[in-house]
This record gives C-alpha cells, sequence and structure tokens, in this order.
C-alpha cells in the first residue's frame, strides 16, 4: 500500500512543518505505517492563524451567491474522490468501506445544505421608541473560528467543523485528527479544488505529543474568535477552560450514553433492528451510539431473544471486503472495554457475542444482558461494539433509566403509540430524540448537539446561524434629535 503524505494546508497549499517535523499514523490492523503528516507547532498554527486573517475581508464581502457556488463545487469535488477516501480510511482508522463512501455522501450534503444557508442570514428591523430611528438587529461573520475535527466519522465531522462557519462569512483553521490526518488532508485538497479562495480554510496536523501545544496556541490566540469541537467530554471540559480564560464562545459535541427505549407496546422487531444498527454501525464508534438499551419488563424476554440473534449474525472481518464490522481505532479501545465487560461478569451480567480479543483490534458485537446500576458499563461510555440491555418495570422506570447519566446528546423510544412517544421525549433530557427510530442519525439542517456532559451549542440549520456570526444592534437616527443636557 502507497504510503500518504498529509501536509498542511495554508493559503490554499500543502507546506510543510516550519521545522519540517513529521509523525506517523499506523494502520490499526497491520501496525503498517499508512501516513506521514507535517507535524505543526505553535509556531506552524500562527502561520494559520494570520492565513485565515488576511482572507477574512475579502470572503465575508462576497456575495451569497458566489459563496453558494464554491460550496457547491467543494462538495462535487469531495465525492469526485469517494473512493480515495475509502482507501485512506480503512488504512487509517480500519473501518468499512460503507462507512466512508456514507461519511462522504453525507459531509458533501453539508457543503450542499451550507450553500443554500448563504442567503439565510437574517436580522431584524426591530420598532424603536425614539422618533426618527432605524433600529436593526444585524448578523455578520465574527472573524477567524478555530474546528477541532476527530477521527470516528472523520469526513462528516470534518467538514462539519468549517461547512456553516464559512457559509457564514468567517474564516477557519481546521485542527485534524492525528489519527486520520491523511482523511483530513485529502478534505483540504477538495476545498482548494473546489475553488474555495487561499487561506479560507487552514488545515493542521500535529503528533500526539504535540496536541497540547496546537490546541493551546489556537484557543490563546488573539485573532481566533471562537471555537467549535467534537470529541470526548474529558478534553472538551479542557477546550471549555481554556476558551473562558479569553472569553471566547465554545460550541461543544461531546460524549454520549445514549438510551434506546423499547415500551410494552413497541414494534419489537423494528426496536431490535434499530438497537443493532444504532449500537454496532461503525464498530459503536459514533458519539450517538445506543450505548444501553432500556427494555421493559413484560416484553424483555421476547425482546433479548430477538436482539440477541441480530448481534450473533453480525459478521466480523477485514474491511477491505464488505462486513457489518471491522477494526476499531487502536488497542486501547479494546482494553477500556475488556474492563467493562469482566466488571459486568463478575457482577452477574450475561454476556452474548464477542469474546474480547486478547489481541489485536477486531472485536466481536457483544451485547451485555441484566447490567444494573452497579455494573461500571451501566455509566461509562463505551465508544466500542458493545451495548447494555437494561430492564425496567415500567415507562417511569425506562425514563428515570435513561435520564440517570452524566450525559445527554441524543435516544430513541419505541412505541406504536406516538403521543405516548412524543409525551416520554419531553421528559428525555437530551438535546435529540427519535421515536421509532434509531439513536444514530444525522441531517445537515437539523440543529445538533446534547445537553449535560454532552456540550453546548448546535451545529446545522438555522441554529447554527446563531453560533457562528455576532448579532449587533446596528441604528440609523435623526441627527438633529432632541438631547436632555
Amino acid at each position: 500500500m502507497r504510503i500518504v503524505e498529509a501536509h498542511l494546508h495554508l493559503d490554499g497549499r500543502g507546506v510543510l512543518a516550519m521545522d519540517e517535523a513529521t509523525f506517523e499514523r499506523r494502520s490499526p490492523l497491520t501496525g503498517d505505517v499508512v501516513t506521514v503528516a507535517a507535524a505543526a507547532k505553535a509556531a506552524d498554527v500562527d502561520r494559520a492563524v494570520q492565513s485565515a486573517h488576511a482572507a477574512f475581508a475579502a470572503w465575508a464581502d462576497t456575495g451569497p451567491g458566489e459563496k453558494r457556488r464554491i460550496l457547491n463545487a467543494c462538495a462535487d469535488a469531495l465525492e469526485a474522490r469517494t473512493e480515495e477516501f475509502v482507501g485512506i480510511g480503512i488504512g487509517e482508522t480500519g473501518s468499512t468501506p460503507f462507512w466512508y463512501r456514507n461519511n462522504v455522501k453525507v459531509a458533501a450534503g453539508f457543503l450542499r445544505e451550507a450553500a443554500s444557508m448563504t442567503t439565510q442570514i437574517k436580522g431584524e428591523i426591530i420598532p424603536a421608541n425614539k422618533a426618527g430611528t432605524l433600529s436593526m438587529a444585524y448578523r455578520q461573520p465574527l472573524g477567524v473560528l478555530v474546528g477541532m475535527a476527530p477521527w470516528n466519522a472523520p469526513v462528516i465531522l470534518g467538514v462539519r467543523a468549517f461547512a456553516m462557519p464559512l457559509a457564514c462569512g468567517n474564516t477557519m483553521v481546521m485542527k485534524a485528527s492525528e489519527k486520520c490526518p491523511g482523511l483530513h488532508d485529502l478534505i483540504a485538497r477538495c476545498m482548494t479544488e473546489g475553488g474555495l479562495p487561499p487561506g479560507v480554510l487552514n488545515t493542521v496536523h500535529h503528533s500526539t505529543d504535540d496536541a497540547a501545544e496546537v490546541v493551546n496556541a489556537l484557543i490563546d490566540h488573539p485573532l481566533t474568535r471562537r471555537i467549535n469541537f467534537t470529541g470526548s467530554t474529558r478534553v472538551g471540559q479542557i477546550i471549555a477552560e481554556r476558551a473562558a480564560k479569553h472569553l471566547k464562545p465554545c460550541l461543544l459535541e461531546l460524549g454520549g450514553k445514549n438510551p434506546l427505549l423499547v415500551l410494552e407496546d413497541a414494534d419489537g422487531d423494528a426496536a431490535a433492528r434499530a438497537a443493532v444498527f444504532g449500537a454496532y454501525m461503525n464498530q459503536g464508534q459514533i458519539c450517538m451510539s445506543t450505548e444501553k438499551v432500556i427494555v421493559v419488563e413484560t416484553v424483555a424476554d421476547a425482546f433479548e431473544t430477538a436482539l440477541r440473534a441480530r448481534v450473533e449474525a453480525l459478521t466480523l472481518g477485514d474491511p477491505s471486503h464488505q462486513r457489518d464490522l471491522a477494526s476499531v481505532v487502536d488497542r486501547d479501545t479494546i482494553d477500556h472495554v475488556a474492563d467493562l465487560v469482566r466488571d459486568a461478569d463478575a457482577k452477574g451480567a450475561r454476556i452474548f457475542g464477542g469474546p474480547v480479543p486478547v489481541e489485536g483490534t477486531m472485536m466481536p458485537a457483544t451485547l451485555i444482558a441484566g447490567v444494573t446500576p452497579e455494573m461500571d458499563l451501566y455509566a461509562a461510555e463505551t465508544f466500542a461494539p458493545v451495548t447494555a440491555l437494561v430492564r425496567a418495570k415500567d415507562e417511569e422506570d425506562a425514563v428515570a433509566i435513561a435520564n440517570d447519566t452524566e450525559y445527554g446528546l441524543t435516544c430513541a423510544i419505541f412505541t406504536r403509540d406516538v403521543r405516548r412517544g412524543f409525551a416520554v421525549a419531553r421528559r428525555l433530557s437530551t438535546g435529540i430524540v427519535h421515536i421509532n427510530g434509531p439513536t444514530v442519525g444525522d441531517e445537515a439542517q437539523m440543529p445538533f448537539g446534547g445537553t449535560k456532559a454532552s456540550g453546548y451549542g448546535r451545529f446545522g440549520g438555522t441554529a447554527a446561524i446563531d453560533e457562528f456570526t455576532e448579532l449587533r444592534w446596528i441604528t440609523v437616527e435623526d441627527p438633529d434629535q432632541h438631547y436632555p443636557i
């Protein structure tokens, strides 16, 4: 396999780090080097920010029609490289071809939705008490923004970090993930091919050892105005604390312990299919993954049997051939869930699927039934192909179990009574609720985001305009107005 070279992208071209430092990304499957990437440090961050700052005025003044044309062309360029994304993705993070193709499809949709929003950045005229005054709420771009993208949905979340900010007239520095520098480098190249002007989007890669230096330099830089970050709650807290020292707002999309509730009147087969998709797509490495299936006791035996059969039918194998599951991103993931599985087993849970591999990164789909609050798995996010099955006495108990978590990203409810489903949805403390659908789902026009330890702020659609613009009060007044002194 050809080794991919990933560069920093500054002023619309690929460049080396100032000290010419590089780092390697190795395949989680083979351990072979798949990407050699430029390793940025604080000085490179300054170069990226200065480039974005220099491009800001012209991009902010670019008309919405031209922005729309460019962003649509960028979507076309992204889709034209779909199979290249698949090849690099399998090498860097080890998931299935379907996952990367879907990533490109959804990411292109994000760009096209952002393109359509360039004419939707609106203010309003507000009646003024002062005679002869025209009073306006006016939205305008902020300047240089920072987007920090993760590895797990590398194309979707890489593009989401900058699509709406650019549509709103800002310029961007994207911090790529050290686990998929080749994929994030390819995104930057596609944007250049699509006609994005130099400096409008700059991308920096960094080694694991240099992560703190690069992140701190991005947050601390006097020219960066806001930060969006998708990743773990632990890192999101660090970013928010540092940004708060500079009074810089953040949009944070963080972890989740996402529940799927199966009420006694649910379509059990539909719920089982949704649970399997939600729990095991991309090996459970999605912020929206179904981490906890909560089933009402009266239907629990039948549902457990149906769910177990579907889980045990899932295929696992080399991602160069289509399988349901392939590799997780690293061995640390396996070691983390191995501890959770051992703890649950010791405390009386029933374990189906698996076993947890002693070595390597290929883990079968695992269902752990009979999970109780005493088990670590009850509360801990796995981010792996493992889900917990919890029994509830009734609807009230199911809601209490679903809310018994520090997280609040997404959840699902299965019931044949839609009015009942909506009533339950209103009682669940998550940013997203799906009635008779899986916990995993994203559309570019939707207000995507969580509550509690899952973060704050919203990506997507008109809600994102609030995140990536400044709302100002501007008046035009009578110069001959009367003053009391």
